[in-house]
């Protein structure tokens, strides 16, 4: 990689960001003058998916090298930034705020899971992957443990982590169009895909990562703005990360007036009578010996009146019970799911493939740390977001009359991800008698705190650009897997340049085709479906790669195990709790089902291995030759 590479990309993406802040200027002005609020979002959908699609044919590319790993000569500092935006998705950008304004202390469990989970890449798999070298996790695996086995278990892995994480990605594509179109959600998933498509599909790698750089600019201006006008707003200091300390205090007097109020407490016992007529019905049912999805259906209705008649907790109480063992459970799912995220981090393979696109171990090790930093711009914005956001709802929206709610309390309605209902019947919304998705804070705030239309049309071209540059890096690792793994190393070792890329791209419209589908089914909430795949990433690969890296006495047989037992272990605990109602172990939520395979996984490839003939001389020099990765290298 020259320097003069390097110096020209830092003008184009300056250039590229200075014509971005004029362009929202200038539909500010748009606004102001009287253009409409539907033509806003249009111009913001329009603009940046066409930018995408440009970037993309712009980058297109039949050299196999550029395409698989952008021909392995991306500075440091753009592929963190790339990394950030491939990393920060729709969960990141939507989710987060969402899960902190709805379980508050608790909520963080996410951040230092997330943020710490790169300590995981940069000490035990980034610099040893790069000096491997190669183009995937299942080539690793392949290399490492020797013959198709390893890589075939490694290839399953992949898929499934990664589609069950592009189908959050393209959920939240969803959400996005069909709010700020005015179009059904089922077309807005579709409609979503397609300066998607365009980008990963000409050009793999090389685009996706150009493009990434580009969308985390958008986002995180997007990200930025409104809680910047909000702080200004509320506290007349446009710095939300350092002052809404003092907006979290107004936020726990608010909460008091709340518990105190008597028809909030009226709300609660309707909602406490509707949880025991549920638990009838359950118990009814068990007798009669039913079981299946209704049942289930049942006892998730029964768990959300559970939570709403129960009182409510401030914001920033850590670990909320109304008894010693709820705490404790509490605390535990928090140490869970923060071990799994931390994990989920390092296993991921569209992010541990971002650092074989770096020219070398020393920049690779760099890139980490310029994704911290990027990525630390918008997770230490979040906390603050989720206490403005929630200060605006308290202190504006309950207490209202249900007839003369704003009108975006409606608008999000239509989508399923807000609800009131007036079950005291007062006609007055109370805390309890309202229902919002954490999917919905983020998109919604703008309104919330009455910002001006552009504000909205931005952050929701911001939470595209992170959904959008996410899902690239996932379906582009999925057709990867099939073509290069699967293809390539098993089926046709002489296909040529041609061929191998055809058929990527082909398996890569097939995948982005059915995630659609599944996406507009609604499975769950964008952050859980995330959670979900960090589980599965991190018990099928973190185990046989650390050990496969750090440990030579580890073997074939000793993967092969863990693999299957890692990843059969956290599935059958993430699919039994979530959709069979099976008894929780140790009270452990399914989000965090990992905590359960990644042992298992460990414990298994360390046996296995141990009572199986060591590896071959090959085997062992190889690991001496990733172990020692020289800085050039």
């Amino acid at each position: 990689m020259s320097r003069a590479f390097a110096n020209r990309i830092k003008k184009y993406y300056s250039f590229y960001t200075g014509a971005f802040v004029m362009f929202v200027l200038a539909l500010a002005v748009a606004e102001y003058m009287g253009m409409p609020d539907q033509w806003i979002g249009w111009t913001f959908m329009a603009a940046t998916v066409a930018l995408y699609a440009g970037i993309g044919i712009v980058s297109r590319t039949a050299d196999v090298t550029e395409y698989y790993v952008a021909g392995r000569r991306v500075p440091a500092i753009f592929n963190g930034m790339a990394t950030g935006a491939d990393w920060m998705s729709a969960a990141s950008f939507i989710g987060m705020a969402g899960t902190l304004y709805a379980k508050g202390y608790d909520g963080l469990a996410f951040v230092m899971g997330w943020t710490g989970g790169y300590v995981l890449v940069a000490l035990l798999l980034a610099p040893y992957l790069r000096k491997f070298g190669q183009f995937t996790i299942p080539d690793f695996m392949g290399a490492r443990y020797g013959g198709h086995t390893a890589r075939t278990i490694a290839v399953a892995g992949t898929i499934l982590a990664s589609f069950t994480y592009v189908t959050a990605q393209i959920y939240g594509v969803g959400i996005i169009t069909s709010r700020f179109l005015g179009i059904t959600f089922e077309i807005g998933v579709f409609v979503g895909l397609a300066g998607l498509l365009v980008c990963s599909f000409l050009g793999g790698m090389r685009a996706v990562t150009w493009t990434q750089v580009a969308q985390y600019i958008i986002l995180i201006i997007a990200y930025l703005m409104p809680v910047v006008f909000m702080s200004y707003q509320v506290t007349s200091m446009p710095v939300p990360q350092l002052v809404y300390g003092t907006v979290l205090e107004k936020v726990t007097e608010r909460e008091e007036e709340i518990m105190a109020d008597p028809a909030q407490a009226t709300a609660r016992d309707a909602y406490r009578a509707r949880a025991e007529e549920i638990g009838r019905a359950i118990a009814a049912l068990e007798a009669s010996g039913s079981n299946g999805e209704s049942l289930a259906q049942l006892r998730r209705d029964k768990e959300t009146a559970e939570a709403k008649a129960r009182p409510i907790h401030h914001h920033a109480e850590p670990f909320p019970g109304e008894t010693e063992a709820e705490r404790d459970t509490a605390r535990l799912n928090f140490i869970a799911l923060t071990f799994c995220l931390m994990v989920g981090t390092a296993s991921l393979p569209h992010v541990l493939i971002r650092f074989y696109t770096t020219p070398s171990v020393r920049e690779a090790r760099e890139s980490v740390f310029w994704s911290l930093f990027f990525i630390f711009l918008l997770y230490f914005t979040a906390p603050a977001y989720a206490v403005f956001a929630k200060y605006e709802v308290y202190t504006n929206l309950i207490g209202s009359s249900i007839v003369e709610l704003p009108g975006w309390v409606a608008s999000w309605a239509k989508l399923g991800l807000v609800k009131v209902e007036d079950i005291n019947g007062d006609g007055i919304l109370q805390l309890a008698e309202l229902t919002l998705n954490p999917d919905v804070i983020v998109l919604a705030t703008p309104e919330i705190a009455g910002l001006p239309y552009v504000v909205a049309g931005l952050v929701a071209a911001g939470g595209l650009a992170a959904a959008l540059s996410t899902a690239d890096g996932l379906l582009l690792t999925i057709a990867n897997a099939l073509s290069h793994d699967v293809y390539y190393q098993m089926i046709d070792r002489q296909a040529s340049t041609t061929r191998r890329l055809a058929v990527s791209k082909g398996l890569l419209l097939l995948v982005a085709l059915i995630a659609a589908y599944v996406a507009s089914l609604k499975p769950d909430t964008i952050l859980s479906m995330v959670a979900w795949a960090f589980s599965i990433a991190a018990a099928c690969f973190f185990p046989a790669l650390v050990l496969g890296i750090f440990w030579q006495r580890a073997t074939r047989e000793g993967a092969i195990a863990g693999m299957l037992v890692g990843l059969g272990v956290t599935l059958f605990y993430l699919v039994g709790v979530k959709f069979y109602g099976m008894t929780k172990w140790l009270g452990i939520t399914d989000v965090s089902a990992g905590i359960f395979g990644i042992p298992a996984g460990f414990v298994t490839i360390w046996l296995v291995s141990l009572f199986t003939p060591a590896p071959d001389r090959a085997t062992l020099e190889l690991v001496e030759r990733v172990r020692y990765p020289s800085l050039r290298g």
